[in-house]
This record gives structure tokens, C-alpha cells and sequence, in this order.
């Protein structure tokens, strides 16, 4: 049998780096792209198996993609059998308190990033008639919460783009997945951007998540590879999103007590 072949951008660290580990550990070869050329190699080195590539992209760029997908083609002639794009960047802030750069900083990457890693990779899977693409995005896309305004609309973009395109690519053997976690412990704030109250939030909450890194990336994994489109890989976020959708107008109140208790927690109030 053919060793699969699976590209997944953001592989230097954090979940992109544990699907790695899951895929390789599966007897897939693996190519590791990151924006960190280094952090690529690191991963890469530690992968079971062989046949891995570690590679440099920056998501948010036309060219680096282009190169990426160039650099694929040249080790692996055949078509990916799974694309993970994963690589993004997190913010926090009201609307009012966004910049333009912010969003265009988020957009670039969190969403057009997902885009750039399709067009660049789906036309031979759908010409070979086979493959995954696995699209990571946030419980932020669905959940409708203040507070992380740029970051919240661009994966709900993430979301939104993967729902269509599974419509898109219904019979020609490609499937989709979605995967939206909430917050769990890993290295969120890593590439911050915007409020920095926000960030002290976001901090305590993964400090205080039950689900761990680990556990997301075993879910996702296995749901993936069960052709599961929507993914919510996070322990309640499950019987939330049930919630938002059969009774909305009970889901927003709850949403908005939520809220005011972890204001009144803050430090000060």
C-alpha cells in the first residue's frame, strides 16, 4: 500500500504539531509547515516512522504558498491524501476597539490561509477522486460571544467556507471536516493580538481547561479519519452548540450570565 501523505500548515507547535504526531504514529508521512522554518524541523525530527518533510510557508502570503505547494509537489508527484489547514493567530477586543490592520491581519491568515491551502492542494485531490481537507476553526465561530471580535469572524469564516465546500465537493470522494474546539490547554497566546484585558481572560480560561492537549488532538484525529464533518473536540461544547441551535433565545441568556460572572471574577471588580 502507498504511505499517505498529509500536509498540516501550523505543525511547529501546539495542535498542529500533535495531529502530526497522530498521523505519523498512523504510518503517514507527514509534511510539517510552519511559519518557523525551525519549529517545522523540530517537529518533524520527532514524528515516528519516515518519509516527513518539514517546510516554510506563511499562510498570509500568495507567493509562500505558491512555494509551498511547489515544494509538496516536488517530494510527493501524487495528490495529498489529507490537508490539515491549521496555521492561524488569536485576538481580543470589543468591535469598537479594533483597528483595520487587526482585521485585516486575521482575516489574512485565520480564513484566507484556509482559502490559499485549498486552492492550492484540492485540485489534484479532486482530479484523483480521493482525499480529506481538515479545516481547524474555534467554538468562536459558533458561539456568538463578546469579546474576541476580529478572532470569532474569522473562523467563523473558517466554518462557514467548510460547510460549503463539503457541499461543493459532495461525490467527487473528497470529504471535509471542521474542527471547533474551545479553549483547552495549549499554546493560545502565543501569537496574540489586540486587547490585552482580553488576553489575561483568554489566559485564565486555558489555564483552567479540563481538556488537554492530547485529548483534543485524539478526538479530532479520530473523528477525522471517521469522515465526521463538524468536530467539536471540547468536553461541553457539544451540548452548547445543541443548545444555540434548539432553543436560542435560552442559550443567549445563558451565554450573557456566563459572561457577567466572569466579569465580576476579574481582578479589581
Amino acid at each position: 500500500m502507498t504511505q499517505a501523505r498529509v500536509l498540516i500548515t501550523g505543525a511547529g507547535s501546539g495542535l498542529g504539531q500533535a495531529l502530526a504526531q497522530r498521523w505519523a504514529a498512523a504510518g503517514a508521512a507527514v509534511a510539517c509547515a510552519d511559519i518557523d522554518p525551525a519549529r517545522a524541523g523540530h517537529t518533524c525530527a520527532q514524528l515516528a516512522g519516515s518519509g516527513h518533510l518539514a517546510l516554510e510557508v506563511d499562510v498570509a502570503g500568495d507567493a509562500s504558498m505558491q512555494r509551498l505547494h511547489g515544494a509538496v509537489l516536488g517530494h510527493w508527484p501524487a495528490p495529498l491524501d489529507v490537508l490539515v489547514n491549521n496555521a492561524g493567530i488569536a485576538a481580543g477586543g470589543r468591535l469598537v476597539d479594533t483597528t483595520i490592520q487587526e482585521w485585516r491581519e486575521l482575516l489574512e491568515i485565520n480564513l484566507l490561509g484556509v482559502v490559499r491551502g485549498c486552492r492550492a492542494f484540492l485540485p489534484a485531490m479532486i482530479e484523483a477522486g480521493r482525499g480529506h481537507v481538515l479545516n481547524v476553526a474555534s467554538f468562536a465561530a459558533l458561539a456568538g460571544g463578546p469579546g474576541i471580535m476580529t478572532y470569532g469572524v474569522s473562523k467563523a469564516g473558517v466554518y462557514t467556507l467548510s460547510e460549503q465546500l463539503r457541499a461543493e465537493l459532495h461525490g467527487t470522494g473528497v470529504g471535509v471536516s471542521v474542527a471547533c474546539p474551545a479553549f483547552f490547554r495549549t499554546n493560545l497566546l502565543a501569537n496574540w493580538r489586540g486587547d490585552a484585558r482580553m488576553r489575561e481572560v483568554a489566559r485564565r480560561l486555558t489555564e483552567n481547561a479540563t481538556d488537554t492537549l492530547d485529548q483534543v488532538a485524539d478526538r479530532i484525529f479520530a473523528a477525522t479519519a471517521r469522515g465526521q464533518f463538524l468536530i467539536l473536540p471540547t468536553g461541553r461544547e457539544a451540548m452548547r452548540w445543541r443548545l444555540k441551535r434548539y432553543a436560542p433565545g435560552l442559550y443567549f441568556r445563558q451565554l450573557m450570565k456566563l459572561v457577567a460572572s466572569r466579569r465580576n471574577a476579574e481582578p479589581g471588580r
